[in-house]
């Protein structure tokens, strides 16, 4: 992992056609503005971290029941 410090208005360069920019610091709160193709996808890890987690907890439920089920159709 690189780590950069970086100041206000200051940006940072990856390849040829993406720009990261530190727009604002409030608080604690780091503001980045991304200038990116359109064809770049770009997400927050933690939304997909708590997409991921959804998916397995609802994966987790709906075996169960699809179990309970069939137990209930079998009579076990």
């Amino acid at each position: 992992m690189l780590i950069l410090s970086r100041k206000l208005d200051e940006s940072i360069l990856i390849g040829d056609s993406i720009t990261l920019k530190v727009v604002a610091i409030d608080k604690g709160v780091v503001k980045l503005g991304i200038d990116a193709p359109s064809n770049i996808r770009i997400l927050r890890s933690e939304l997909i971290r708590a997409v991921e987690d959804s998916n397995k907890e609802a994966s987790a439920e709906h075996d169960e029941s699809l179990l309970h089920q069939l137990a209930q159709k079998f009579k076990l």
